[in-house]
């Protein structure tokens, strides 16, 4: 055994840098995220694994909302040359993001726009819509239900929304299990940890 300090992560095809990695801490100096937006959220990872052992379009547009650090986007960016546009409220957390991009040799497109933000025209031309750990206030639950309802009326074909299990998830899901045929899977990942959560698919027709 040695003594030295884990700085950094990697499952997927994917390189995820800690919040003691040097160069985490100098962008936390730097920029102060809100909206927990100082650090990257599990949930992801379920996402990574439900691509990878089910599939995922090649070549898609492809939005990440509250995106974050845009792990689960940057992973399709990589795995499946998917055009990727991270959406998030908060601007002070895309040099996280920028930097997880630059590392994992990707280029993604920023937005900073909130869920009741992104308008018809944003949401034009995307193929699927990706989320990870975004329903954890009761307010967001009707931003976020009309969010993918706004997206299926403009021709997104896959939603995936995946979360440890939050009540307010729980509504979101349920909602759309019953107006849009909607699936609510649960799902667990071993990589890079023992992870476990739901994931809600929704799939126009």
């Amino acid at each position: 055994m040695t003594g030295t300090i884990k700085t950094q992560i990697r499952a997927y095809g994917i390189k995820v840098l800690l919040s003691r990695h040097p160069e985490i801490r100098k962008l936390k100096r730097e920029n102060a995220p809100g909206f927990h937006g100082n650090k990257f959220w599990t949930s992801s990872w379920l996402l990574m694994d439900y691509f990878n052992r089910r599939g995922f379009p090649e070549r898609a547009n492809v939005m990440e909302i509250g995106c974050g650090w845009g792990l689960a986007g940057i992973y399709c960016a990589k795995k499946y040359a998917a055009a990727v546009t991270g959406v998030d409220i908060d601007p002070e957390i895309f040099p996280f993001l920028n930097l997880h991009a630059d590392i994992n040799s990707v280029k993604i497109k920023t937005l900073k726009r909130s869920f009741s933000g992104l308008t018809a025209q944003h949401l034009k031309g995307m193929d699927v819509m990706i989320g990870a750990d975004i329903c954890f206030w009761d307010e967001l639950v009707e931003q976020l239900k009309r969010l993918i309802v706004r997206a299926l009326r403009q021709g997104v074909g896959l939603v995936f929304i995946a979360d440890p299990g939050r009540p307010t998830f729980d509504k979101v899901a349920e909602y759309f299990q019953k107006k849009y045929d909607g699936e609510i899977l649960d799902w667990t990942t071993r990589r890079p940890r023992t992870i476990s959560g739901s994931i809600l698919k929704i799939e126009s027709h």
